[in-house]
């Protein structure tokens, strides 16, 4: 069936006069936001466990740490000791070991400023030193010097002396030297994992500069005591 005319009295309506439908109808944005509050709160949901994770990282270079320090102390103290002496260029060997020792401990410390450089730790006048490029090779190669320096001193305290406990210093000068071993087995673990807490290499690094210096002072206070 045709539909009639529109009666007069009914109004033309134009394309443009329909009002557009809105592109969201109400509370489509608090929807949006709801979903994206959801995805966040999963998110740090999913990332609450990393940092147990990350410690939970440490445990295998501690456990090599702590068997390394430990073993070195059974060997001094179950290895029958045979002195030997270092006579180089008509020194002493006391001379000799304080002399290498002094060399670690001025690595060590070199090693430590350095670090604090490359962490941006160290103030300046005018906001924070940059670190040259040149920093992280000198920084490397300070901590393999100062590891070499320490070899010959371990090799004669372990073979000629053993760990000893005839005195307080000689037997915190024992266990600084094995502490110092275990952190630096630690340190290298550490060092080669990039799954370990940020704090964890900077301590470490803070533990074998802490028994250089430990070890240092008690040699020193057998040759000048």
């Amino acid at each position: 069936m045709a539909a009639g005319p529109l009666p007069p009295d009914t109004p033309h309506v134009r394309a443009q006069d329909v009002p557009a439908v809105p592109d969201a109808v109400p509370g489509h944005e608090e929807s949006e936001e709801a979903v994206e509050a959801e995805l966040a709160a999963l998110e740090q949901s999913a990332e609450e466990p990393a940092p147990v994770v990350r410690v939970a990282a440490l445990a295998i270079p501690l456990l090599a740490g702590a068997v390394v320090s430990v073993a070195l102390g059974v060997f001094g103290r179950m290895h029958a000791a045979r002195p030997v002496s270092l006579n180089l260029w008509g020194g002493t060997g006391g001379e000799l070991k304080v002399g290498l020792t002094v060399l670690a401990v001025v690595l060590a410390l070199a090693q430590g400023g350095s670090a604090l450089v490359i962490y941006g730790k160290v103030p300046a006048v005018l906001g924070r030193i940059a670190a040259p490029g040149w920093i992280t090779t000198a920084h490397r190669w300070m901590g393999r010097a100062a590891f070499a320096a320490t070899i010959p001193v371990a090799v004669h305290c372990l073979y000629a002396l053993g760990l000893q406990a005839t005195s307080v210093p000689v037997l915190l000068h024992g266990i600084a030297g094995c502490v110092l071993y275990g952190a630096f087995t630690v340190k290298m673990l550490v060092l080669s994992r990039d799954d370990t807490p940020p704090w964890a290499l900077p301590a470490a690094g803070g533990l074998v500069l802490a028994a250089i210096v430990g070890a240092w002072l008690t040699t020193a206070h057998w040759l000048f005591g």
